[in-house]
């Protein structure tokens, strides 16, 4: 299996909507939280093709991520979707550790819905909570 990175375009806007609220809607529609519409226009109205690269496996488009720096120096990690069928095999750990390793930050931060299984996998890369409330729980990484 191989796989890669590319930089986005706007044409890939609808299908990463898709992606996301597939990958989201067990864990929204357990904090009551599920809209079909609204999943898919708030990643809408906030893609940025210049900050969101592709995951590529195989050569199919299988998942993003995006980066967005804060006014305080970290950069977000945002918009981190891989199709479910792709889950399991390492990939997310792989992509989420060639983005820290790139040394963009001193320190990078992003939040995870309560109860996610994801959330494991940013621990494991060395995330720590900040805060949290009864939807979101966010996390960050000082670089090592």
């Amino acid at each position: 299996m191989a796989w890669g990175l590319r930089p986005s375009t706007a044409a890939d806007a609808t299908w990463i909507a898709e992606l996301r609220a597939i990958v989201l809607r067990d864990d929204l529609e357990r904090l009551g939280r599920y809209d079909p519409v609204r999943v898919r226009r708030r990643f809408l109205d906030a893609f940025g093709s210049s900050s969101t690269r592709v995951i590529v496996i195989d050569g199919a488009d299988a998942g993003s991520i995006a980066l967005r720096a804060d006014e305080e120096g970290a950069v977000w990690i945002e918009h981190f979707y891989l199709d479910p069928r792709q889950q399991g095999r390492g990939i997310g750990s792989a992509v989420l550790a060639r983005v820290l390793a790139e040394g963009l930050t001193p320190r990078f931060r992003l939040n995870v819905l309560q109860g996610s299984p994801v959330r494991r996998l940013y621990e494991r890369a060395g995330f720590v909570v900040d805060s949290e409330d009864e939807i979101d729980v966010f996390m960050t990484r000082a670089q090592i």
